[in-house]
């Protein structure tokens, strides 16, 4: 039984002096909820990295985990702006979000990269949510399929084991749109999902984690967490409302 995973991703939102309250209210919700017990369900916040060592702080007193929202492959270096595995270790953070479609969007990450990435994370210690999907146009021209196989193989070559890391589907076309993907869609995509992760790593890939994100809110969660290869979510803007990220946990 693959135990779910919620995870947010608060982007570049949000302000430092913000985040004790926020933690503090998403934790009292969530314990308000007493059917709901907390060693069921791991829930995850990817925060912008000013607010790592606090968000840390705060979520470790009430069993959240914390991660980045990307990471370099490099121990260090002349790389501007960048955050190092050694550092996140340093501020004891064991999480990363890694190839977010913002962050191949915008900044030009390729699946090379990605797969860097994912492998120097598993190499040292820390936890990957790798994140895959297609886009409007790839989806209309029948392509979702080659798309994903292709994200995950980079990745998958890289490895080369049975490492036990995270996989979001991120269906490009349904993020910040308002448009989710049907519960019918997303099982496929992730069923799909799960058969190129077992064609290389056997029946590992029945123990891992894939998550959907793509709009999610309290109002449809449920649909998709019936599904039987949706093991959680990849929670964006609803995650910024700790009441309604608290609605979203309650409601897998």
């Amino acid at each position: 039984m693959r135990k779910p995973l919620i995870a947010g991703n608060w982007k570049m939102n949000l302000l430092y002096s913000k985040v004790p309250e926020y933690l503090q209210t998403l934790s009292r919700e969530i314990n308000a909820k007493s059917h709901l017990k907390r060693d069921q369900v791991d829930v995850l916040l990817a925060v912008p990295a000013p607010f790592l060592g606090i968000a840390r702080e705060y979520g470790e007193k009430n069993g959240i985990l914390i991660a980045s929202q990307t990471v370099h492959e490099k121990a260090d270096g002349a790389f501007t702006g960048e955050l190092s595995i050694p550092m996140l270790k340093d501020l004891g953070i064991r999480w990363t979000l890694i190839g977010h479609s913002e962050r191949r969007q915008y900044y030009n990450e390729t699946d090379a990269a990605v797969a860097l990435k994912t492998k120097a994370c598993l190499d040292h210690g820390i936890n990957a949510i790798v994140c895959v999907g297609e886009t409007r146009a790839e989806r209309e021209g029948n392509q979702t399929e080659t798309v994903l196989k292709r994200q995950l193989e980079a990745v998958l070559q890289q490895t080369g084991k049975a490492d036990n890391f995270v996989i979001a589907y991120e269906p490009v076309w349904a993020i910040g749109t308002g448009l989710t993907a049907s519960d019918e869609q997303a099982q496929a995509a992730h069923a799909f999902i799960r058969t190129v992760l077992r064609q290389k790593l056997g029946g590992a890939a029945d123990g891992m984690r894939i998550l959907y994100g793509g709009s999610v809110k309290s109002s449809n969660i449920k649909g998709l967490m019936q599904q039987p290869d949706v093991d959680g979510a990849l929670v964006g803007g609803a995650s910024l409302d700790p009441v309604e990220f608290a609605r979203i946990v309650d409601c897998q």
